[in-house]
Parts: structure tokens; sequence; C-alpha cells
């Protein structure tokens, strides 16, 4: 019964195709040892990996011990790895379960490509997918995270996600197979062990078929969160600007403006009190600044602007182009370049950020205005004005760079010699 349901689910989620190579996650426990059963009785050609994580003491050797064993009597090839897990923890500063599961999976996708196959099965059944809906409910999430576990995830597989432990137990019984036992598993000392041994069982005091029902209850929510997702990718494109910034106006249209921020700015660090916080900004003044680990958010006069930290785009070197002013040349209509009299600058010239109090004469007018009243009357954003620069000769500025030049160094009609600055790269500021 086990193996037609296994079957039928493969064929359903498309995880198999006829020839193709399975690596098998081996770790020697029930559920691993009859995937490997059950896909060897479908023929699909398989070989297994195994990790020792050495965790466990001689539990860990044993494991180890017994799927070599296993693996000779089924005349499977097996590869095995031995991970310092303690250490990539303490090294990288995650948890021991973060750990094992980033080597395990770092490893899989090396030995699918070493061994040229063209998935990775693991065990994961429809109790694990049960445990995995209540543990993301107990710490929060959006509706992603209410799926339970996908059937394919890249080239991971999980032929068994429609059975359940019982299922599992019974067929290996039937089998008289062996298998061995994390310790670990049977004490109350992980989240997820005390969903698996005393917040399940209680539920199915209620109602025995509780797994059945969470896991259908999952199944109709990963329909929904096709349709959410859509939505909410429709909902982006109508408020985002460009990547980093989104239209504040065009984001208060939207029905759910909490769940279209959600999508935009979860991904990135920023968490659902936060989001919370930045929705409450919007009925408020401008320049009000938030932070993920990685990323800063401003709430401008009519946007949401991001930026990342640490990654403020400076200004880098000048290129000085001197020409001669002939009867035909036309000043270059381009605000990324600044035509000036080469007669009336002084040299050399120096590149650095707009300080307080500096002022320049804009182009067009004939009274000096203070850069930071300049940028004020061209609503530049927070993040503009700290990425401002300015070029200076003999301590005056002659451009607003990007901007604007200073009138008083504009090409006129009795200039003879032309200066042409413009930006030619990013990078340290240097002063020329």
């Amino acid at each position: 019964m086990l193996v037609r349901k296994v079957q039928k689910f493969i064929e359903e989620q498309g995880l198999l195709h006829t020839g193709n190579k399975v690596l098998v996650a081996l770790s020697g426990g029930a559920d691993s040892v009859a995937l490997l059963r059950v896909l060897l009785q479908l023929r699909y050609p398989c070989e297994a990996v195994h990790c020792n994580f050495h965790l466990r003491g001689e539990e860990s050797n044993r494991d180890e011990n017994f799927v070599r064993e296993l693996c000779g009597s089924l005349n499977v090839s097996l590869y095995v790895t031995h991970f310092d897990t303690e250490s990539f923890a303490r090294n990288n500063g995650v948890s021991i379960e973060m750990a094992a599961r980033t080597l395990r999976y770092n490893w899989f996708d090396e030995m699918r490509r070493s061994t040229s196959s063209d998935v990775v099965a693991v065990a994961h059944h429809r109790d694990d997918s049960v445990e995995t809906f209540l543990l993301n409910l107990s710490r929060g999430t959006g509706i992603n995270g209410l799926k339970g576990i996908l059937p394919k995830n890249g080239f991971i597989i999980r032929p068994m996600l429609d059975v359940c432990r019982k299922e599992i137990l019974d067929y290996l019984e039937f089998l008289k197979q062996d298998y061995v036992t994390d310790s670990t598993n049977l004490e109350d000392v992980y989240t997820r062990n005390k969903i698996r041994l005393d917040i399940i069982p209680r539920f199915c005091e209620i109602n025995p078929s509780f797994s059945d029902s969470l896991n259908e209850t999952a199944r109709r929510l990963g329909e929904v969160a096709l349709v959410y997702k859509t939505a909410m990718e429709e909902a982006l494109k109508r408020v985002k600007l460009d990547e980093r910034s989104v239209s504040i106006p065009a984001l208060l249209k939207e029905v759910s403006l909490e769940s279209v921020l959600y999508e935009w700015l979860f991904p990135i660090g920023f968490n659902s009190s936060q989001i919370k916080d930045i929705v409450r900004s919007l009925g408020g003044e401008s320049g009000r600044l938030f932070y993920s680990k990685n990323w800063e958010l401003l709430r401008d006069r009519s946007a949401l602007l991001l930026r990342e930290k640490g990654r403020e785009e400076s200004f880098g070197s000048l290129n000085l182009s001197f020409k001669v002013k002939s009867a035909d040349y036309v000043v270059v209509a381009d605000k990324h370049v600044a035509c000036l009299d080469a007669d009336k600058v002084r040299l050399p010239l120096t590149l650095r950020k707009w300080q307080s109090g500096d002022r320049f004469m804009p182009y067009g007018m004939n009274c000096f205005k203070k850069v930071r009243d300049y940028m004020r009357d061209r609503k530049y954003s927070l993040f503009e004005k700290e990425s401002q620069y300015v070029v200076l000769s003999d301590n005056e500025i002659i451009w607003l760079v990007d901007e604007r030049p200073d009138n008083r160094y504009c090409v006129t009609e009795n200039t003879q010699n032309v200066l042409e600055l413009r930006i030619t790269k990013r990078g340290k500021v240097n002063s020329l």
C-alpha cells in the first residue's frame, strides 16, 4: 500500500521520470531507510549519501556503520562525509540545527553534481509537514509559511510527503527491515520534538484525524498562496518606481498595503513589527528612517526609498577636457557634464561632499544660494542629500555635481577656452 501511494505521489507531483538517477539522503533512521527501499522497489537507479555530524558520540558512528552495512546488502553505492558541526555553528554564529542543515544540503548538491544524479531524495513525510506548519505558526509567518513542506524545492524531492510515520513503520515491519533510532528524537529537547511529542498528541486527543486535517488545510493554503503570490506581484508592479523605491500615493490605494510592504521588505530583513511602523509612518512627516541588518529605508515625501548599508555610492575622479571655443562650439546639454570658462578656473580642483555653509551661484541666477536651500527647493531626499558632491576651484564651488554649474564660471560669448568636467568612475574621493 505504501509503495503504491508513493508511486502515485511521485507521478502526480512530477518528482521523477523514467531513467532519473536518484541520490538518497540516508541517515539510517526509519524514514530514510523506507525511502531507499521504496525507490529501489520502484526500480529507480539509486545511490546513497550519509552525513556523520559527530553530535551524538558513539551513536553517530553506529548510524554510519549501519548505513554502510545496509547499502552493502542492497548493492547500493554509498558516499559518506564527516562534519565538525559544532565548530561550523560556532564560527558562523548559527544554531547546531541550522549548521547541520547548511552543511548537509550544500554537500548534497556537490554530490548530486559529482555523481551526475538528477535529484536528491529526502525522507520527509506527512507528519513532518504538520510539524513544520505548527512550528511556523508558533513563530509567526506569512501565508507561505503555512504551506507545509514542498514536494519539490530545486534539486530536492520528497516522495513520501503523502504517507505518515505509522505507514512507514508498518512497511518496514512487513519487510523485516531494521533501522536505527536517534535517541534525541525521543527526548523533549528541541522545539520540533516538543511539537512532535507534546503538542500533536494533545490535538489528536481532540481530533484523531488531526494530522490528516491539518495536512489538507496546508494543501489548500498552498493553492491560496499561488493566488496571493500573483496578486502581490501585480501590486508591487503598480507601486514600485524601481527596485529600490515605492510610490506612497500608489501604495495607499492598495487594498492591503501592509501585505504589499511585507512582500517587498520581509525578504531583506525587515520584520513584521517594523513593517507596521512603516505603515504608520505614512500618515506622518517625511524623513523617518528604518533599519534592517543590511538595509536602510527612508520615508521620503512621496516615496519609500531603500539603500544598502555601507554601499552608498561615492564619486571617484574627474575627467578634465580642455577645448578651444570655436564658432560652432555648442555647450553640452547634459547635467552630468559641466561646461566652464577654462580661463576663470584655477587648478587644482577638489571633489568632495557638500558641507554645511556651502553656497554657490546656480547657473541662470545672479545671486548666491546655499547648497542646503537649493537641495531643499529641489526636493532632494535625505539619501540624495547625503550623496551630493561639489567641485571646487580655489575654495569656490564651480559645479554642484550632476546638477548645475556655478553661473560665474559658465561659458559665455566671450569665452575663448572651455573646460568640460565629467565624472569618470565611482570609488575613493580624490583631490585634483
